[in-house]
């Protein structure tokens, strides 16, 4: 077996080779154009992105963006949730709620922050930013996931007296849990997006997007592709991470292969 073939059977060896080869194609392009301020080469990007990463203020915008996410990310999961659960147990409420959720996803994402930069603090923008992006994507599909929902384990729950909570863990959970995760999966990238965006145009004072904004206007271009592939990594590892943790807590709870 060769050492090629042993890396294709590999997923590391696959994104050894996946990662080569879009090095080689951003190269490519870097020479074609032969313009460092427009095309960096890889070799001068991942050189600013280590002179980056020996600044103190590297880390602290990289933390700050980081809190922004996981604040935006967690208010609009549990916004969702709850929007969810009240518009399926009082139908009339979703008459109200779904046509301004519907208005969230059709607005430009600029509209939403340049009217926050009017009511808020740049610092908050891109909390609020990423909270409208994620909300209506957890709401619908959560509101999707009760509304699936098999009468015939309601009807169990009656017939063996299940406590609230049991049939919660044991009944509903179950059947809506890959309708959350596939919501938060998809909101994760969005809400990442959104709070860069946001940090970009209210550019507050720890900030990636603010950092990004900076090169821009100083024409560093190869700042500003190594602060753009740091935001690119960080939505993969978070992304990669959910994932992993929702699919420990299927297995640890004993969803697996459940309805």
């Amino acid at each position: 077996m060769t050492a090629s073939t042993i890396c294709l059977k590999s997923r590391l060896g696959r994104g050894l080779l996946v990662a080569a080869f879009y090095l080689a194609l951003w190269q490519l392009a870097a020479v074609l154009v032969g313009q460092p301020l427009l095309v960096p080469a890889p070799g001068a990007v991942f050189q600013r992105l280590f002179v980056l990463a020996g600044e103190a203020h590297f880390w602290q915008a990289l933390l700050a963006s980081m809190g922004r996410v996981a604040a935006a990310f967690l208010l609009g999961v549990v916004l969702g949730v709850a929007l969810a659960v009240v518009t399926r147990r009082w139908s009339w409420s979703s008459y109200l709620v779904a046509p301004l959720l519907s208005a969230l996803r059709a607005t430009p994402v600029s509209s939403f922050i340049i009217l926050a930069l009017v009511w808020m603090g740049a610092g908050a923008v891109p909390v609020f930013t990423g909270l409208i992006m994620t909300l209506p994507i957890v709401w619908g599909n959560v509101s999707q996931g009760i509304g699936s929902l098999d009468p015939a384990y309601e009807e169990m729950g009656r017939v063996f007296a299940l406590s609230p909570m049991k049939r919660l863990r044991y009944l509903y959970l179950p059947q809506i849990m890959p309708s959350f995760a596939s919501a938060c999966t998809t909101s994760l990238g969005m809400t990442w997006k959104a709070v860069i965006a946001a940090e970009v145009l209210g550019t507050p004072k720890l900030a990636m997007g603010s950092a990004m904004y900076s090169a821009k206007i100083y024409l560093e271009t190869a700042e500003l592709f190594a602060w753009t592939l740091v935001v690119i990594l960080l939505s993969v590892a978070f992304e990669r991470l959910f994932t992993r943790l929702m699919a420990a807590l299927t297995r640890k709870m004993g969803w697996e292969g459940r309805p």
